[in-house]
């Protein structure tokens, strides 16, 4: 069976897979898909982006669709970047403008108010149905970025429980805690259903 992974992000789909790794599905993600046209995201919730994603991409291709949304949460910013945590310094953004907006924005925060979480929904069509799962992994924001692994805010995000960011722990550890692991994870009984019943 197919499973279309509604995102170009070579990161994204690389724990995705991993994490999927082992259902008897065969995994394709948007690249593979020339003409597409890109669902167009907005700003009102990671639940409302994941379904619309999931049912854009769905439409376009008809396959079994895997969709994501997920951001950083950051408290004393008012819960930003949330769902513009990829465009937060602007469309086209990359990861290393994104992180130091974020950290221009803090400087001068204590450590005790730089709390934040990451948030992750995962959005599962077979075109009738729409299924749902969400993870959550809260944690803090580091005082400088630390770190080579990963993506995104990665080397910024230190997860409770642990003294370094999830670019120094390695995808192994972030595949086991993170918010995408979460939801994955619930996915993944979701699909192993899905493939059972086939």
């Amino acid at each position: 069976m197919k499973l279309l992974l509604a995102t170009s992000n070579a990161g994204k789909v690389r724990e995705i897979s991993r994490i999927l790794s082992g259902l008897p599905l065969d995994i394709v993600s948007l690249r593979e898909f020339e003409e597409i046209v890109p669902a167009r995201e907005s700003d009102k919730s990671f639940v409302a982006n994941a379904r619309m994603k999931a049912r854009t991409y769905y439409r376009q291709t008809g396959l079994l669709t895997l969709a994501e949304d997920s951001g950083l949460q950051v408290d004393i910013l008012g819960g930003q970047p949330g769902c513009l945590s990829a465009r937060f310094a602007g469309n086209g953004a990359s990861d290393a403008a994104n992180v130091r907006k974020l950290l221009r924005l803090m400087r001068g925060v204590e450590a005790k108010r730089r709390t934040a979480r990451f948030v992750c929904v995962v959005a599962i069509t077979d075109g009738k149905k729409i299924w749902l799962s969400t993870g959550k992994c809260e944690g803090r924001i580091a005082l400088r970025a630390l770190g080579q692994s990963g993506f995104g805010y990665d080397p910024v995000f230190i997860p409770n429980g642990y003294n370094t960011t999830f670019a120094r722990l390695g995808g192994k550890t972030k595949n086991m805690i993170s918010h995408r692991a979460q939801a994955l994870e619930r996915a993944r009984h979701i699909l192993e259903r899905m493939t059972l019943e086939r």
